[in-house]
């Protein structure tokens, strides 16, 4: 059927923009979502995985949430509490969580939830790709049961967290480089989009003005991530991790580009570094769509479309 809900699991490290994005997952209702997977990233597993569980309860989602790895493949963690703040999800109070996780980490929860589903379904990834990696290595056998992964990570230009490397490819560029080689359709955004699709200050009082529990705790989100990237000259929040679910919600905001990219695991300097092949003279076939530019008006209304839906999902 043409409106029949796409199968996803959201694999992330809330994180504001993390938050922001199941948010207006859920909210969408073009999504089946099976699981929530707590990736290791902008703050630890434990905290990372509590906030999932609190985001959980505060947007009404009642599905299993699971623990992930506690570190990289192969290198201590880095976390982001400068951006983040010690919690992960620094800002407004949040509900306790109404459930607890489920019992094993996050590879065991996406390999019953493939499965177990009858149809393929979409990884939405907004975090390190640790946990998207471990799947693939621990379970091959499903890895044509991933319709697609749809990743917040990388630039195809430059980084954020080292001029050549983007955090969440830099905190686990062996994980990246697993999912990038594996074969499953990858849409990713990357800082080339998603430093363009700016929540400006006005923005939030639009999200403010909803007058919703939901958009409340939004617009609160909002301010807090926006102290740090004001500090740095942004205009705005850019909202990383939104791209990631709003490509498959809301794909014509976007332009895209099939190209090539391969995940740079070495050196002192570009370490984490996800290189394009933008005219194709490496002789390989594009490995993903990325997502090169937005029409940010458009991305922005239907961001503040979609958080104003919590009026009738949670009425």
């Amino acid at each position: 059927m043409v409106n029949e809900r796409i199968p996803v699991i959201l694999d992330g490290d809330p994180g504001h923009d993390d938050a922001i994005a199941w948010t207006i997952a859920h909210a969408s209702g073009k999504f089946d979502i099976l699981a929530v997977c707590a990736a290791a990233g902008n703050q630890t597993v434990e905290k990372t995985t509590y906030n999932a569980l609190r985001v959980c309860a505060l947007i009404g989602l009642n599905v299993p949430v699971a623990s992930g790895c506690p570190k990289p493949l192969m290198t201590e963690l880095k976390i982001a509490p400068s951006v983040h703040g010690e919690s992960g999800l620094d800002g407004p109070p949040l509900p306790e969580p109404v459930f607890e996780p489920v019992e094993g980490r996050s590879v065991e929860l996406m390999a019953k939830v493939i499965r177990e589903c009858d149809r393929p379904v979409t990884i939405v990834s907004t975090g390190p790709m640790t946990n998207t990696a471990a799947l693939l290595l621990a379970y091959p056998e499903l890895k044509s049961r991933i319709a697609r992964i749809s990743m917040m990570g990388g630039g195809l230009r430059n980084g954020n967290w080292t001029p050549a490397a983007e955090f969440n490819i830099l905190v686990d560029p062996e994980a990246a480089k697993i999912v990038f080689e594996s074969g499953v359709p990858i849409t990713m955004a990357g800082l080339d989009v998603t430093e363009k699709a700016l929540i400006l200050p006005e923005d939030f009082e639009r999200i403010r003005a909803q007058g919703t529990p939901v958009s409340k705790v939004v617009a609160e989100w909002l301010d807090f991530f926006y102290t740090y990237h004001k500090s740095l000259g942004y205009d705005g929040a850019p909202m990383h991790d939104p791209c990631a679910v709003m490509a498959l919600i809301h794909p014509e905001v976007f332009t895209m580009k099939d190209v090539y990219v391969r995940i740079e695991t070495c050196g002192d300097y570009c370490r984490g570094a996800t290189i394009p092949d933008w005219n194709g003279r490496w002789g390989h076939t594009p490995n993903v769509t990325a997502l090169v530019d937005v029409d940010r008006r458009a991305f922005c209304d239907r961001l503040v479309e979609l958080i104003g839906r919590y009026r009738e999902v949670l009425a």
